[in-house]
């Protein structure tokens, strides 16, 4: 019986070639032009995003990235070529391992080539993002498709459309979270990156986020709903801990509007810091790698203004980055997809 020749292509959002002002500004145009992205009428986007977004936003951003740079690059890139080259060497023969980002550089087209010319009979699709989302998995995945569907040979193709509720990942993330002692500060912050409220209505049209409850249990309809994967995420890690309730809350960041998910990170942390809160971990289980929303907007940005305001300590809880309990994690959660025979 002949095993099956599978690749797996690991997918990360992306980030800038480098930190200056033509590379952030056409990595922005890439990544903001993407329809799954800004869901608003063609022309509509291209005059926001081209004429507003791209040439007003780019200066601002090439700063927070050559804060965020560090001597080895993009931290985002460092450690996704660290995983990469981890899963590659757990997995050895029964697979193998491709990196890529949605935009950017290593871009899915290359590793696309590479997996075409080894005439692979499997394809595992492998986004890097725990809870699903359209605008994160589902253009990562589509992105693959797209370029697949034109090949003269069609392998079998898998996709890890999330992973937010497996035991691996989320045990993976307690163990980082519980090596900071979170008993020991006045609060815990999940911070999840927001989305446009109406990108969650797509999702249950038959449902509206004003009336579900899924900051209270995770229903049928929500498997693939941001908001109540991110809620469940956080009952799960908070079991893991033994926080009660009360000692933890949600909330989300990176809004660019206020139409965004609700409530947000900011205004959570203002509000705890005005109520006498003086030390708090903020942990934000939406994202596997350290980047520019949690190293620069949580650990430095949101620290400023939580101590400005009264606070005394805000600790954000490093990402899994490329630690070895994680590697082991995807390996457990490709398990399913490697290995099979014919």
């Amino acid at each position: 019986m002949e095993t099956k020749k599978t690749a797996v292509i690991l997918i990360n959002v992306g980030t800038p070639d480098e930190p200056t002002v033509k590379a952030v500004r056409r990595y922005l145009s890439e990544f903001l032009n993407d329809r799954r992205v800004i869901d608003i009428p063609l022309v509509l986007q291209k005059i926001l995003v081209n004429l507003i977004i791209v040439p007003f936003r780019a200066p601002k951003s090439t700063k927070l990235y050559q804060r965020l740079w560090t001597e080895k690059g993009s931290p985002l890139l460092y450690y996704s070529e660290r995983v990469q080259s981890g899963l590659q060497q757990k997995l050895g023969a029964k697979a193998d391992v491709f990196m890529a980002m949605r935009y950017g550089n290593p871009s899915i087209g290359k590793a696309l080539s590479a997996i075409q010319k080894g005439n692979y009979d499997s394809v595992v699709i492998f986004p890097m993002f725990p809870q699903y989302a359209s605008s994160t998995n589902g253009t990562a995945i589509q992105a693959v498709i797209d370029q697949i569907r034109r090949w003269n040979t069609i392998p079998e193709i898998h996709a890890v459309n999330q992973f937010y509720d497996h035991p691996a990942f989320l045990d993976a993330f307690a163990e980082r979270i519980q090596s900071y002692q979170p008993e020991n500060f006045d609060h815990v912050v999940f911070s999840y990156h927001g989305l446009p409220n109406r990108h969650l209505e797509k999702n249950h049209p038959e449902e509206s986020i004003t009336t579900c409850n899924c900051e209270t249990a995770l229903p049928e309809f929500g498997k693939f709903c941001y908001k109540a994967t991110c809620y469940q995420t956080t009952r799960e890690l908070a079991s893991r801990l033994g926080l009660k309730v009360g000692q933890y809350s949600v909330s989300f960041q990176s809004r660019l509007s206020n139409n965004w998910m609700t409530p947000f990170t900011d205004k959570n942390l203002l509000t705890r810091a005005k109520q006498g809160s003086k030390n708090v971990l903020v942990v934000a289980p939406a994202f596997v790698a350290d980047c520019l929303e949690t190293t620069v907007e949580i650990g430095w940005e949101y620290k400023e203004m939580f101590i400005e305001n009264g606070g005394e300590n805000l600790q954000m809880v490093e990402s899994l980055n490329d630690s070895p309990r994680w590697i082991a994690a995807m390996q457990e959660i490709l398990t399913p997809y490697l290995g099979k025979s014919h």
